[in-house]
């Protein structure tokens, strides 16, 4: 008699102006298989190429939000490839023009915890466990240290990496990993309420904050200062030709 398991999965729907990745691996702890990181990058590039939301919510089914990655690699190749794929996919997040809200319903750790960390913003449930938990194995997480010194600063950070210890959302919101920390029962509600406002604002003028943000990050005071005086004269008289 077959076992009635649904397979691994990452559902991916539309809500009004949002796309919505729901993680649906429960009985592995919510870990991203091969075939979830390729339905998610494939539907981040259909949207790329054709954008229609404006937000991009990620959550998950079961007490978990995700505990890590399929490690299916046995060889040089197959190992490269499958490190290739979850970069192309936190690159991809990272870049979107959408503004990305991660729903973090329960504990989160290794890759689970980093795609949360990636998301504009990250609303966690404070019940919830969060580690880095690769070195506990002896890996040093190389994806995750490509970007984790811009959320918080190192002396934070690098013990959480090394010595691999679980922590709560309150120290991750406290050093800046996070954004807020509500209590499970009303996760929910306040990441549809922190959506609804984005939604209400202007939706160009949201697309073009996050784009200018992000590239101030790696650019120098000058430069980004030198950027402000073309960056803000082309949006003031878009808001004012949209006035008239």
């Amino acid at each position: 008699m077959k076992d009635n398991v649904s397979p691994a999965k990452v559902g991916i729907t539309r809500d009004g102006d949002s796309l919505v990745f729901t993680l649906d691996n429960p009985r592995a702890a919510n870990e991203i298989t091969g075939a979830m990181f390729e339905d998610m990058l494939h539907s981040l590039r259909a949207e790329a190429a054709t954008p229609t939301a404006r937000v991009l919510r990620i959550r998950a089914n079961g007490e978990v939000f995700c505990l890590g990655r399929e490690r299916a690699g046995r060889d040089e190749s197959s190992i490269r490839a499958e490190v290739a794929r979850l970069i192309a996919l936190k690159q991809t997040i990272r870049e979107t023009a959408m503004i990305t809200v991660a729903e973090v319903q329960g504990d989160a750790a290794g890759f689970g915890m980093g795609l949360a960390v990636l998301c504009d913003f990250t609303l966690v449930a404070g019940h919830a466990r969060l580690s880095f938990p690769e070195m506990r194995k002896g890996l040093p997480p190389a994806a995750i240290m490509a970007y984790l010194g811009q959320y918080a600063l190192p002396k934070h950070v690098f013990p959480l990496l090394l010595l691999a210890e679980d922590f709560t959302p309150a120290y991750a919101q406290e050093i800046g990993l996070i954004t807020a920390v509500h209590p499970r029962d009303r996760l929910q509600k306040e990441t549809d309420r922190l959506i609804e406002r984005i939604l209400k604002l202007d939706a160009e003028g949201v697309r073009q904050c996050k784009a200018f943000f992000q590239e101030a990050q790696a650019q120098s005071l000058d430069s980004n200062f030198a950027h402000s005086t073309d960056f803000l004269t082309v949006q003031t008289l878009r808001l004012q030709a949209n006035r008239h």
